[in-house]
């Protein structure tokens, strides 16, 4: 009888040990499951909203060249004099143009169609981030204080957005609200941060005060922040 027992036990032994090395994995994979994802400011464009921009593969040279060649051009439909400084200087372009093989003409015939196209992409968000704790760097644009502390601002991702310079598109701009307990004590204007929280892909419309008047920005995404703190790389 005791023989019997034993093979059963040496039976049981790999099984008992699978068994145990699952539990330790679904345990382990648990622990990590509220980590918060870190997100670079291009998850936040969707993968599937990419398409077909020759734009894109122009230097900047390039696009100002094709500028010129097309004011030039606007300039002649529409029969209105032409400055021989300013003809040349079409001409260079269109010349330099050619040589680097730019199809001019099919660019040009382009140029409603891409804008269009880009317009939209940066309207979509990313709905899989939709109700995902995440990590994201970026600087502070303060909108509302608790005395001393922020509690509630853009996230936007470069130095002088939507004051500066014209605002990112809708899904690079992220609404992080705190709760009042939890006020961010700021140095300043565009102080490079790391928010945590539950990120929401949601569409709104925030009026943003400045020294000159005030805007309204289009935003993508809202986040209750779970935690700011100064960026550390």
């Amino acid at each position: 009888m005791f023989s019997s027992h034993l093979e059963s036990n040496k039976q049981m032994k790999p099984l008992f040990i699978l068994l145990l090395n699952l539990s330790m994995l679904l345990s382990g994979a648990l622990a990590h499951a509220g980590d918060p994802r870190e997100l670079g400011w291009e998850d936040l464009i969707p993968a599937d909203s990419t398409f077909d921009d020759p734009f894109a593969a122009l230097d900047e040279n390039q696009l100002y060249n094709l500028t010129i060649v097309a004011r030039h051009r606007q300039q002649l439909a529409g029969e209105q004099a032409v400055a021989d400084a300013f003809k040349a200087d079409a001409d260079r372009a269109e010349t330099e143009l050619e040589q680097a093989g730019i199809d001019i003409d099919g660019l040009l015939a382009r140029r409603a169609e891409i804008t269009e196209k880009r317009r939209a992409r940066a309207q979509e968000t990313n709905i899989e981030l939709d109700r995902t704790t995440i990590r994201l760097p970026g600087y502070m644009l303060p909108l509302e204080f608790n005395g001393t502390g922020v509690t509630e601002f853009l996230l936007v991702p470069w130095v002088g957005a939507c004051i500066h310079t014209p605002p990112p598109p809708p899904n690079q701009i992220v609404h992080v609200v705190l709760d009042a307990d939890d006020a961010f004590q700021s140095s300043g204007l565009y102080e490079p941060v790391w928010i945590e929280g539950e990120m929401r892909a949601r569409k709104a419309t925030q009026n943003l005060y400045m020294t000159d008047g005030s805007s309204d920005i289009d935003i993508g995404y809202r986040l209750q922040a779970k935690l700011v703190e100064k960026y550390v790389q």
